[in-house]
């Protein structure tokens, strides 16, 4: 004859349906996680990716970092006004004569003897410095507008010294200006004035 089996209630119904323990034992809450500690947010030693840097314009929150305490210039406020001719072509003048440039570089630039002028110049390099770069100090204009004209003078520091060079911009029928005559420190003349 076959063992009687216990009777069964509905306590040991959910035990056998997996719900509790089979044991009979009292069922407590369940045991929590492990707790994994997080790296310290001033952890050093872990190398940080720099931050990349984008052009103005760009996603909000990505502008590119000056130097300290400058801000980016951003088109419409502060953006750099375009220099006035007499200042461009003092700087083109003495990037050819301080040898940066070739004469070259002014053709299409110059009108009639300003381009030999410039050719007899630049081969001695007369604005070459030892020392650094030569800088333009200062660019003064005297404007003749009946003539479509203007007569400039620049001193340029070429380390402890100071030269200067005068020339002459006359504006074409295309409205572009050419220089028509240069002189620097009494080294020899260039083309005369056009009247």
């Amino acid at each position: 004859m076959p063992a009687a089996l216990p009777a069964t209630s509905p306590t040991t119904d959910r035990a056998a349906a997996g719900a509790f323990p089979a044991t009979g034992t009292a069922v407590g809450p369940a045991p929590a996680p492990a707790v994994v500690p997080l790296p310290l947010a001033d952890d050093s030693r872990r190398p940080r990716a720099p931050r990349p840097r984008t052009a103005p314009g760009g996603p909000a929150g990505t502008r590119p970092r000056g130097a300290a305490g400058s801000r980016p210039r951003t088109p419409g406020r502060g953006a750099p006004r375009a220099l006035p001719p007499h200042t461009v072509f003092a700087e083109r003048l003495l990037a050819v004569l301080s040898g940066e440039r070739p004469v070259h570089w002014m053709l299409g630039h110059t009108l009639g003897e300003a381009y030999e002028q410039l050719v007899r110049l630049a081969p001695g390099t007369p604005l070459r410095s030892p020392g650094p770069r030569p800088v333009l100090r200062r660019c003064s204009v005297q404007a003749h507008p009946a003539q479509g004209a203007v007569e400039a003078f620049a001193t340029i520091a070429t380390g402890a010294r100071v030269r200067a060079m005068a020339f002459r911009l006359e504006r074409g029928d295309d409205q572009r200006w050419r220089c028509a005559a240069v002189e620097l420190d009494g080294l020899g003349t260039a083309a005369a004035h056009r009247t």
